[in-house]
């Protein structure tokens, strides 16, 4: 479960009053709203990284409102993707795991395990700037769910992609909550991309989150 209770935020001219929300564990939640009105701010908030004037945060029964991001148990995909440039696909993929220094030979496991999931084992010893847009995306969620996070934040996972692209990582997605049994909240201004993967909607406007339903 993702619950914000009564968040207050302001930093420079934008701020949040009351902000409430909350998604049952294990459902995809989708946060749509126009371009550059606060969704990334919610995830943020919900990463830890954004601190907050008041209101709490709460990740299944755990209040994380001052908890640092790496302890919060989420794994987390900007909007830019955000790949280390001077790492191979490999690195990328066992980096939180050995920031916990977990055993060599399960950090390697996991990254064969997720290189066949995500069928980017072919491109495991790719440099950042050898992978295609779609590549780049299966590695950034690889990367992501590296730690076996209950929670998964996605910002605008896939507005930089081609059609042909964009349906198969909408059925990457779908495959990933179903099999990783994993809460996903998936930040959007497309109804159409929300409607095909969510089966919660959240519309964000004038600083409030609403529940919507689905057509």
């Amino acid at each position: 479960m993702i619950k914000l209770d009564a968040i207050k935020l302001k930093q420079g001219g934008f701020a949040l009053e009351n902000l409430t929300l909350e998604v049952p564990g294990g459902a995809y939640a989708a946060l749509m709203g126009k371009s550059g009105c606060g969704k990334t701010t919610v995830l943020e908030i919900i990463c830890g990284l954004r601190p907050v004037l008041a209101g709490k945060v709460y990740l299944g029964d755990r209040d994380v409102t001052h908890l640092k991001p790496a302890e919060r148990g989420i794994g987390y995909v900007p909007q830019d993707r955000a790949l280390f440039p001077t790492m191979k696909v490999r690195h990328q993929l066992a980096f939180s795991l050995q920031l916990r220094r977990r055993p060599v030979e399960e950090v390697a496991e996991r990254v064969d395990e997720l290189a066949q999931w995500l069928e980017i084992d072919h491109i495991l010893d790719r440099m950042p700037d050898k992978l295609s847009g779609g590549e780049s995306q299966r590695v950034a969620l690889g990367r992501a769910l590296a730690s076996k996070p209950q929670l998964l934040c996605l910002d605008e996972p896939l507005s930089a992609l081609d059609e042909t692209l964009h349906d198969d990582m909408c059925s990457l997605l779908s495959k990933i909550h179903q099999e990783a049994a994993i809460t996903i909240l998936h930040v959007t201004h497309s109804r159409r991309e929300a409607e095909r993967l969510a089966d919660q909607l959240w519309r964000f406007q004038d600083g409030q989150v609403t529940l919507d339903s689905k057509t």
